[in-house]
């Protein structure tokens, strides 16, 4: 049978989460045939790619030969799709037995659906706000800061992360996150790949789900199949990196799509956004380093 679905998944020095993540894969889908996994490899020094060729002899490995980042390593594997539909995954997430099927099945049901996520749970079963609004000025002053500790439960950042939705029924959304996101092969013939020029790390989510309202498609989010994330595991081993690369891609973001968000920021903030996203990160690098560790941990940015 004729592979209908690409699972991409883009890892750098995550041998252990990559294990898991493949060994899931394997129950994942009850149709045989019905699903390729693929795996670029950043360039990892862990031992990965010899452990998917050691394992997992039925995932196609691609050695980048570089660390392209999440765009550029999704790439490799999107400018030759040949499925109906691709799911980037995130090596260090998990799909539980037949998401697959389901995801296909109701991807298969909509096609006005271009972009599609499911449910994203913490490894605690907790839910992970995968699915959100637009940011805001007001959400990126309380959203990682010690700011948003001293008002908790503030209105921008949980309007950001939707949190008045409890997140088990289906709806259209702004934007899904790039840990688990399904794509329609017709989407991105319509709109091309990601945007590793622009985005190393972060941000492409949120680009390529703005560039499929744009050209009339929905971004839906699917809660009937749940994926487990372990957030950041690669990300952290250079923590202070991520972050200045987080900022750098939300200025680049708020850059190429500037008129969309034209008549979303009051006027006498447009000259702060850009020294604020940048000052922004300098308060998560100064908290992780010097309060974190003053409180008794030094949890992830």
């Amino acid at each position: 049978m004729k592979p209908r679905l690409t699972v991409c998944v883009v890892s750098w020095n995550a041998k252990d989460d990559l294990f898991s993540c493949l060994q899931s894969l394997r129950e994942a889908s009850a149709r045989p045939g019905t699903v390729a996994v693929v795996v670029a490899d950043n360039d990892s020094r862990d031992g990965s790619p010899e452990l998917v060729e050691a394992d997992f002899p039925e995932v196609t490995l691609i050695r980048t030969g570089a660390n392209l980042g999440f765009s550029g390593g999704n790439n490799m594997v999107l400018g030759r799709l040949e499925t109906d539909y691709v799911l980037l995954l995130n090596s260090d997430a998990t799909v539980e037995p037949g998401g697959l099927d389901t995801l296909v099945d109701f991807a298969d049901a909509h096609v006005d659906a271009g972009v599609i996520g499911p449910k994203v749970i913490n490894p605690d079963g907790s839910i992970q706000y995968s699915c959100r609004r637009w940011p805001t000025f007001a959400a990126g002053m309380f959203r990682n800061v010690y700011l948003g500790k001293l008002v908790p439960g503030n209105r921008p950042a949980s309007d950001y992360l939707m949190q008045d939705f409890d997140h088990n029924s289906v709806r259209d959304v702004d934007w899904l996150s790039g840990c688990a996101m399904l794509l329609r092969k017709d989407l991105l013939n319509k709109i091309g790949v990601l945007d590793d020029e622009t985005f190393f790390m972060y941000c492409e989510d949120m680009d390529i789900c703005l560039r499929a309202h744009e050209a009339g498609s929905r971004v839906v989010y699917f809660p009937e199949t749940v994926v487990t994330h372990a957030i950041g595991k690669s990300s952290d081993r250079v923590a202070d990196r991520m972050i200045w690369e987080h900022s750098r891609s939300m200025w680049k973001f708020y850059r190429k799509h500037r008129m969309f968000f034209e008549g979303r920021v009051p006027p006498l903030l447009k000259p702060f956004i850009y020294p604020g996203i940048f000052l922004r990160a300098v308060v998560r690098i100064g908290r992780r380093r010097l309060i974190n560790p003053l409180l008794g941990g030094n949890p992830r940015p």
